[in-house]
């Protein structure tokens, strides 16, 4: 007899979940159909957030049913509903955290607001929704959270010098993101040489997407104390300056006038050389062992045109000049060889 009253009440939740995870089934691919169909992606985003906890509720469901047709002691049936509410609320909580982050990040990407979409930012939206979570179950047990509280306050500090490292990167991480220095997107050089593009900022760690294709990854607390070069502040515009040395037989204002008439017709035909302000040309460095050296000074986008815009230029330059007959040296030395005479003495 107490056989038959287990195996019917497992039979029957065993079905109902089944029943269940069929219909889930039907109905998601019913729904992703007709997502599909419209131009908004917060439905998308929802079905997504919605597919894992679903599962919960088949389970939650079954175990229910199963309940109410068993004739079970009501002390389990007591264990069985409080099971019941911790899959559900640890459900509802997944899909919230899910949901959560898709929607903030999608509307990130679609305002202007100086908010950090980051790694970082999720993960602290996240977590405070799953704590809120463990909250309510705590609470549904009815379990006092007042012994946590104590034991968290005893063991904060043993807590503190075991993850030393780990806050440190976290507070760091949270410094960063706060200033607005470095965001995710940026274009930055670390003082030991590495340049490239901010791909995320984590709780840990801040990767950098070099130009060769590969990532460098430092950690929050270092690239907090390092001295950081972000070429996209204040402005994405930066200015370029090309040396250019030409012979001493040359004349400095037509080889001033040649260097502007070709950076100028070059702006709209080079991409990245933007106009404003116009190119100049500086006598700096000046006087030079071998070489008149002047500077060419022009405006690119930004840091990675420079490369493409230096390259152009001084293409054209090199044909102007030898158009126009103006020489670029070769470092010369003279050397006084003293004769076998000279260096022979007198008898």
């Amino acid at each position: 007899m107490n056989l038959q009253k287990m195996i019917i009440p497992a039979v029957t939740t065993l079905l109902s979940a089944s029943l269940l995870f069929i219909v889930r089934g039907i109905t998601f691919r019913v729904l992703h159909k007709w997502a599909k169909k419209t131009e908004t992606d917060i439905d998308d985003i929802i079905i997504k957030a919605f597919r894992t906890p679903s599962l919960y509720w088949c389970i939650a469901i079954g175990l229910y049913i199963g309940v109410v047709v068993s004739d079970i002691q009501e002390k389990y049936v007591f264990y069985l509903s409080k099971t019941i509410h911790v899959i559900v609320i640890l459900s509802i909580t997944v899909a919230a955290a899910n949901l959560s982050e898709k929607i903030f990040s999608s509307f990130i990407q679609r305002s202007n607001l100086p908010i950090p979409a980051t790694g970082l930012v999720y993960g602290v939206l996240k977590g405070v929704i799953f704590v809120l979570g463990f909250l309510i179950i705590l609470s549904v047990l009815e379990i006092s959270i007042t012994p946590f509280i104590t034991a968290l306050g005893v063991g904060g500090l043993a807590v503190a010098l075991a993850l030393q490292d780990t806050l440190a990167n976290l507070f760091a991480g949270i410094h960063i993101l706060i200033e607005k220095t470095i965001r995710v997107g940026d274009f930055i050089r670390l003082e030991t040489g590495q340049e490239g593009y901010v791909e995320d900022i984590t709780w840990r760690t801040t990767r950098v997407k070099m130009l060769p294709n590969n990532i460098v990854v430092i950690p929050n607390s270092k690239l907090a104390q390092s001295i950081v070069t972000n070429y996209y502040l204040p402005e994405k515009r930066m200015s370029l300056s090309i040396p250019i040395g030409v012979s001493y037989s040359s004349d400095p204002e037509k080889v001033e006038k040649i260097l502007v008439e070709e950076a100028k017709k070059a702006v709209g035909e080079i991409p990245g050389l933007i106009k404003d302000p116009e190119p100049f040309v500086r006598f700096i460095p000046g006087f030079g062992e071998s070489s008149l050296d002047f500077t060419l000074i022009c405006q690119v986008r930004e840091f990675v045109d420079q490369y493409l815009v230096q390259h152009e230029l001084r293409k054209r330059i090199f044909k102007r000049f030898k158009k126009e007959g103006i020489e670029i040296p070769f470092p010369q030395r003279t050397v006084h060889l003293k004769g076998e005479k000279e260096e022979q003495k007198p008898d």
